[in-house]
């Protein structure tokens, strides 16, 4: 029986995510219902159900779920949303996403971590979402506009691109970044709402092949 599969484990997990302070019912569910274990690296499967983060290549990190859970409890998709999402990493929020919204475009800057995450959500076999390797600063405008779009590294200032892309009313979730930290912010109808201080890495320009 796999870490996932594990009823015992799982509760612990889900009671692990409501201790850390995610009440949502809706993104609770979607983070039950996503195995992270396959979204992992394999030499870490084992650690995929406890609330760390995971290191990926090229000294990206695959965010703890607690962490996770903020930033969409707050980003807040809704079923028939087209969702944009900067940084696919391993692709484990990007399949979270796909069980709240209705179509997911998710970009990412390294050509061999795009790979690696397709073939994970092929395996789940989910059809509405779409990886690109892309400058997360451009956005993906042939998609677009989005309903929400969320952004998994910090900036200075949100994107011209990304602003441009975003529909009328919709949400934008980013952490911006300046000399006294990082805070979370969530932009709606050009109001900018602090949600606290938080901690990724900073959003990069380019494609690489890695």
């Amino acid at each position: 029986m796999s870490v996932a599969a594990d009823p015992a484990r799982l509760m612990r997990f889900v009671l692990e995510m409501r201790r850390a302070g995610l009440t949502d019912a809706r993104t609770l569910s979607a983070l039950e219902r996503t195995p992270r274990s396959d979204y992992a690296p394999t030499h870490l499967a084992g650690l995929a159900m406890d609330d760390v983060g995971l290191p990926l290549a090229h000294a990206q990190t695959m965010s703890k779920p607690s962490l996770i859970g903020r930033m969409l409890a707050a980003l807040a998709p809704q079923p028939g949303d087209n969702v944009l999402e900067v940084g696919t990493g391993s692709g484990y929020q990007t399949a979270i996403l796909a069980g709240l919204a209705h179509r997911v475009t998710s970009l990412e800057r390294w050509r061999d971590l795009v790979a690696e995450a397709r073939a994970r959500i092929g395996a789940a076999r989910l059809m509405r979402v779409h990886i690109h390797a892309a400058d997360g600063f451009d956005g993906w405008a042939e998609d677009g506009p989005y309903d929400r779009i969320i952004v998994n590294a910090a900036t200075a200032e949100i994107p011209p691109a990304l602003l441009q892309q975003l529909k009328p009313g919709g949400v934008l979730l980013t952490p911006l970044a300046d000399a006294n930290g990082q805070r979370l912010v969530r932009y709606r109808n050009n109001q900018q709402e602090d949600l606290g201080a938080t901690k990724l890495q900073p959003l990069e320009r380019g494609v690489e092949d890695g």
